[in-house]
């Protein structure tokens, strides 16, 4: 039988390869990437750290930030390379889809103060002058004078409203958990 005169062997030919090629490229790939297991000693998300992983989600942070280090040596400064093991536990992983920021992989390690991310988050020219990042001020109350409750931001003089204290909102806070949290872990 000659496919080149059968149509039906040929399409039947076509159909098979292309169930073939389908099981080996998508498949059997997708199931054994359900065996990846986490790395040992990363510690367990918080429902904290979920909640800024949610915002950090709803606010299209991943529109500019990757969370995916390519094994570069452009990308040395951000942290190690990546590797399949780092995404085990995410569902979405959030690989992002720019790099209009910097990747936040190990954000955590390389920026661990709590201040200097509210800050950053409120005005991110405050830290980072020459950033394009938008401010993000709803995620944060203006109050005439500190009443003791809230955590108080201490954004400098030129980028804070003159006469006002600047309280972080319990959604901030998760905000910046979540980065803090964001720390790659040593590979063998």
């Amino acid at each position: 039988m000659r496919l080149d005169t059968n149509h039906r062997a040929l399409v039947a030919a076509a159909g098979l390869g292309y169930l073939f090629l389908s099981l080996i490229i998508a498949v059997l790939p997708a199931f054994d990437m359900q065996k990846v297991q986490g790395h040992p000693g990363v510690e367990a998300p918080t429902p904290e750290v979920l909640l800024g992983r949610k915002l950090y989600m709803e606010e299209g942070c991943g529109f500019c930030h990757t969370q995916f280090v390519r094994d570069l040596e452009l990308d040395q400064p951000y942290g190690r390379g990546s590797v399949a093991a780092d995404y085990a536990d995410e569902s979405p992983p959030m690989l992002g889809t720019q790099r209009t920021g910097p990747d936040l992989a190990d954000v955590g390690s390389r920026q661990p103060s709590e201040m200097w991310n509210l800050i950053h988050l409120y005005n991110p020219r405050a830290v980072a002058p020459h950033s394009v990042m938008p401010a993000y001020p709803w995620f944060f109350e203006l109050q005439d004078k500190a009443n003791g409750e809230g955590l108080v931001v201490p954004v400098p003089a030129p980028y804070a409203p003159e006469g006002k204290v600047i309280i972080a909102s319990d959604e901030a806070i998760a905000l910046v958990r979540y980065l803090q949290w964001l720390k790659q872990v040593k590979v063998p």
